[in-house]
C-alpha cells in the first residue's frame, strides 16, 4: 500500500512539472503561407500574433481576420499535440483522465 501511494505521489510531481513545462513552451501556428504567424504557450495562452504587412488589405479584412483566426486556431493545435505529448502518458498512470479542463484524456 505504501508503494501505491509513494506512486501516485510521484506522478502527482511528475504532473505539475509537466504542466509547469506547457504553460512556459511556446508553440507557433502560421496561415496564409506565413503571412500571419500566432504564437502561444503550451497550455494555449496566445503570446505574440505577427502579421505580413502583405496580408493587409483595407479593402479585405475579411480575409486578414481569417487568417488570424486560422493561425492561432494551427496554434492551438500544435499546443494541444504538446499536452498529449506531455502529459498523456502521466494521465494514463493516473488511470486514464487527466483532470485538466480542455485534454481530451
Amino acid at each position: 500500500m505504501q508503494q501505491l501511494l509513494q506512486q501516485a505521489q510521484k506522478m502527482q510531481q511528475d504532473l505539475a512539472v509537466a504542466q509547469e513545462e506547457l504553460a512556459l513552451a511556446e508553440v507557433e501556428g502560421q496561415a496564409g503561407g506565413g503571412l500571419v504567424k500566432a504564437t502561444v504557450t503550451g497550455s494555449g495562452e496566445l503570446r505574440a500574433l505577427v502579421i505580413d504587412p502583405k496580408a493587409v488589405d483595407p479593402e479585405d479584412t475579411e480575409t486578414l481576420a481569417d487568417l488570424v483566426v486560422a493561425a492561432v486556431q494551427a496554434a492551438n493545435d500544435n499546443a494541444q499535440a504538446l499536452q498529449q505529448q506531455k502529459l498523456g502518458p502521466l494521465a494514463q498512470g493516473l488511470g486514464g483522465g487527466s483532470g485538466i479542463p480542455g485534454l481530451p484524456f
